[in-house]
């Protein structure tokens, strides 16, 4: 008995689909035949020559123990207090500490270190004041208390004229800036002596800020 005839439709479809199959299984074998890098994942495409390199790179950059990692952060922080003591000594914006950085923190300093200050002579006269409070002479005495006062009230004084006129030229010269602090920064400059102020003064006295 005779089977039924097999239509030519079916017969091309399955020829296709052989070859495709064959195709694919070819396909298969010549990815296989490559080598992997060992740095890919599986399933995932080789990555080129410089992926690879940045990858390895930051591979051997990654601290492996905690003790690695806290010396690296220790090399890292001495880093950057070396670079802030030298921006302290030259000026220099970009490794200032925060507290010293931005132009209204610079025309603070400006504007104490271009005039003088009643505050900066402090020190000395408060040494020449504790000296003749120590002489045993009531006149001496008397004079060491009197010069106290004299000395507060003119520190006072400079301290209330310099802090209004600073507070007014940063309103004119830096209206939209932030300017909270900038005062008591000033003032407390101007009670350090000027060449032991940080950072160190980049203008002269007279000169305008």
């Amino acid at each position: 008995m005779r089977g039924d005839p097999v239509p030519l439709g079916f017969v091309f479809r399955s020829r296709a689909k052989d070859e495709k199959a064959s195709v694919a299984d070819k396909a298969t074998l010549t990815d296989s035949n490559q080598p992997r890098d060992p740095q890919a994942p599986k399933g995932r495409p080789t990555p080129k020559r410089s992926e690879a390199q940045s990858q390895r790179r930051s591979v051997a950059n990654t601290p492996t123990t905690r003790k690695e990692a806290a010396r690296r952060q220790r090399e890292e922080r001495r880093q950057v207090l070396s670079r802030q003591r030298e921006a302290l000594a030259s000026g220099d914006e970009r490794y200032l500490p925060a507290r010293d950085k931005g132009p209204v923190r610079r025309f603070a300093r400006d504007f104490v270190d271009s005039r003088f200050n009643v505050a900066e002579f402090f020190l000395p006269m408060a040494v020449i004041i504790l000296v003749l409070s120590m002489v045993r002479v009531g006149a001496m005495q008397s004079i060491a208390l009197l010069l106290w006062l004299v000395v507060i009230v003119l520190i006072v004084l400079d301290s209330i004229a310099t802090g209004y006129r600073l507070k007014k030229q940063l309103n004119e010269r830096y209206p939209d800036d932030n300017k909270r602090g900038a005062v008591a920064y000033a003032l407390m400059r101007s009670l350090q002596m000027r060449r032991l102020r940080l950072p160190k003064p980049q203008v002269k006295r007279g000169e305008r800020p």
